[in-house]
């Protein structure tokens, strides 16, 4: 031990370690901090030097003393010292202390590492979850998919049956009215050849009552069921497509919701004045040389119902946009021009036209500005005044047949509605600045002719047709 400690007092080292502790803080704040940690460093170097030889001759002494000797200094001094992690205990504090707070803080630890894998497995179990939903979510969508394309096939078959019943009921039409024809036919030639008077006595030909129906009435149902819901979708599609075209340029509401309603007024006039013009011409073809067994009614009606595609519609969507341009109850900025809503007036052109081919015909009911409100024939819309009694604006017609309501209308309920629309009229009277812009069509019906119309392609008329030359001559007197 001696030797040991002579070796330590002579080898100088604590004298260095004190040089260099006293240089290192006369330069400490001059140095950078490189230099700093490397003095540091070299410090720690040479401290763990004389704690190597120093742990030496501790080893040395407690040999020398024997088995028991110095125990208890060690356990005092030494144990509480290497507990601590080679840090200086603070005064007074015991070694207990030292040791409870280590494994404290060791517990700690191990519950945070505990915890962390707890979490870590709670996240691994979630993505395995999530994984196999969203396998679930694509299999679902597999599914999805593959029933969406049965039930197109599903409807595309449904739509094929239900045109092949159509030929086929026509066809059973046809196939009736020729097998009348010849029993007229065939009861004609016998008279003819009968000279006596007994023969002449013959059964008579079938009576023209005894025919089997025309399409009109044969289709009257299910094209009255199509039109109605036709009606409903433009109310629900093409007229709001129309109204956000108008807000666009129109900020009152009233007035836009005034002008699809006065344009859906004008198209079902101007289809009704089509349809009876165009009923004249197919009645006057036909009257001069028509031997058919059935009425004339019928035939015109099943006439105009195959050739629907005969009747002029952008003819009508002209004057609509007339009259809409020169009706004093809207007024309108004069970038506006009504020709931006002519898919909403054709299609209810085209409806409005269809809809005269019923038995009995459907129109739209009348309706003025401030009459009482019906609750019969309109619904209120959103923005109404629902306990006033009077109509301030109406948004949509109601569909009539004869006097019973298919279709309700849409009105706005305002109290004073009267009132103003009687100021509202007073002075748009004494006003006769209104800025209008002309439609391309307002000229007249006949600029619509200028515009690409519909193609009039002759339907196929069927080679056994019992009225196939009175069609034919009809439709090339109209091409």
């Amino acid at each position: 031990m001696a030797e040991g400690l002579r070796r330590l007092i002579n080898s100088e080292t604590c004298g260095v370690l004190q040089d260099k502790l006293e240089r290192w803080y006369k330069d400490y704040h001059i140095n950078s901090c490189d230099q700093n940690l490397n003095r540091c460093c070299e410090i720690m170097e040479l401290s763990a030097t004389i704690q190597g030889q120093l742990f030496t001759i501790l080893s040395q002494t407690a040999r020398e003393g024997g088995h028991f000797a110095g125990v208890e200094t060690i356990k005092s001094r030494l144990l509480p010292w290497l507990g601590t992690c080679f840090s200086s205990p603070a005064p007074g504090k015991p070694f207990e202390t030292s040791f409870s707070l280590s494994q404290e803080s060791y517990e700690k630890e191990r519950q945070l590492r505990e915890l962390a894998n707890s979490r870590n497995h709670e996240i691994q179990q979630l993505e395995r979850e999530l994984n196999a939903t969203r396998m679930q979510l694509s299999l679902v969508q597999q599914d999805l998919k593959a029933s969406q394309a049965k039930e197109e096939c599903a409807l595309r078959n449904l739509e094929q049956l239900k045109d092949s019943e159509q030929q086929v009921q026509i066809l059973k039409d046809e196939i009736a009215i020729l097998g009348a024809q010849k029993s007229v036919l065939q009861s004609r030639l016998a008279r003819s050849r009968s000279p006596s008077p007994i023969r002449s006595r013959s059964p008579s030909p079938l009576p023209l009552k005894s025919m089997s129906p025309g399409r009109a009435r044969l289709t009257n149902a299910s094209r009255h069921a199509h039109l109605v819901e036709r009606f409903r979708d433009i109310y629900a599609q093409e007229r709001l497509d129309a109204q956000t075209l108008l807000r666009s340029y129109i900020d009152d509401l009233e007035m836009v919701q005034k002008i699809i309603y006065l344009a859906a007024v004008e198209s079902f006039h101007a289809a009704k004045k089509a349809f009876r013009q165009f009923k004249m011409r197919v009645r006057k073809t036909l009257t001069r040389n028509y031997p058919g067994p059935e009425s004339m009614e019928d035939t015109v009606m099943d006439y105009i119902i195959r050739q629907e595609d005969l009747y002029d519609v952008q003819s009508s969507v002209g004057e609509v946009i007339h009259a809409l341009n020169i009706n004093p109850r809207i007024s309108f900025p004069p970038e506006v021009d009504f020709i931006m809503i002519s898919s909403l007036i054709r299609e209810l052109c085209r409806v409005a036209f269809s809809m005269q081919t019923l038995d009995p015909p459907l129109d739209i009911s009348f309706a003025t500005e401030g009459e009482l409100f019906n609750e019969y024939k309109y619904r209120r819309s959103y923005d109404s005044d629902f306990t006033a009694p009077l109509v301030a604006c109406h948004v949509w017609p109601a569909l009539m047949e004869n006097d019973s309501v298919i279709v309700k209308g849409e009105a706005v309920t305002r109290r004073g509605a009267l009132w103003s629309h009687r100021s509202r009229s007073r002075s748009r009277g004494r006003s006769q600045s209104r800025s209008r812009s002309l439609s391309p069509l307002s000229h007249g019906t006949g600029h619509c002719r200028h515009l690409p119309s519909r193609s009039r392609s002759p339907s196929p008329l069927r080679s056994g047709s019992p009225n196939r030359w009175a069609y034919s001559e009809l439709r090339q007197s109209w091409l």
